[in-house]
């Protein structure tokens, strides 16, 4: 028997993802960045923090999006003034990335307002029950 709508998980889950992703973007849309934009500049200032210039593969890797689409988020960035992206002496196909002086600024602040949106949207659930859930469906081969 086919569930309605209200008992089958995966149409709760759209809604709820789509509510969150609105949310995501009203509270990045003061900040001039998409959600993309967003997740790309957060991943390279995070590490950027630990010393680390990943090229755009690792990048990619680590935010979870698509080489090429990584690319192009990038050259807008770029554009923005927020990443430089320099070409790698080990190898000269690939890019090394560093948030700019603009980017390392921006990117806690937009950090913060996406936790506080977080926050919010998970406000009726434990954090913990929340990140226990997700978990495994975010990363099904842990």
């Amino acid at each position: 028997m086919a569930l309605g709508p209200a008992e089958s998980p995966g149409f709760l889950l759209w809604h709820a993802t789509l509510r969150w992703q609105r949310d995501i973007a009203a509270a990045l849309t003061p900040l001039g960045l998409t959600h993309v934009q967003f997740v790309l500049l957060a991943c390279t200032w995070w590490f950027n923090t630990r010393d680390e210039q990943p090229n755009q593969l690792a990048l990619a890797r680590q935010a979870g999006t698509d080489v090429k689409m990584t690319s192009q988020v990038l050259r807008t960035l770029e554009g923005k003034g927020l990443i430089e992206r320099e070409v790698d002496p080990a190898d000269t196909r690939a890019k090394r990335l560093r948030v700019t002086d603009t980017g390392a600024e921006l990117a806690p602040r937009a950090i913060a307002a996406v936790e506080q949106a977080d926050a919010r949207f998970f406000e009726p659930v434990a954090v913990d029950d929340a990140v226990a859930l997700l978990r495994p469906l975010a990363h099904p081969e842990s």
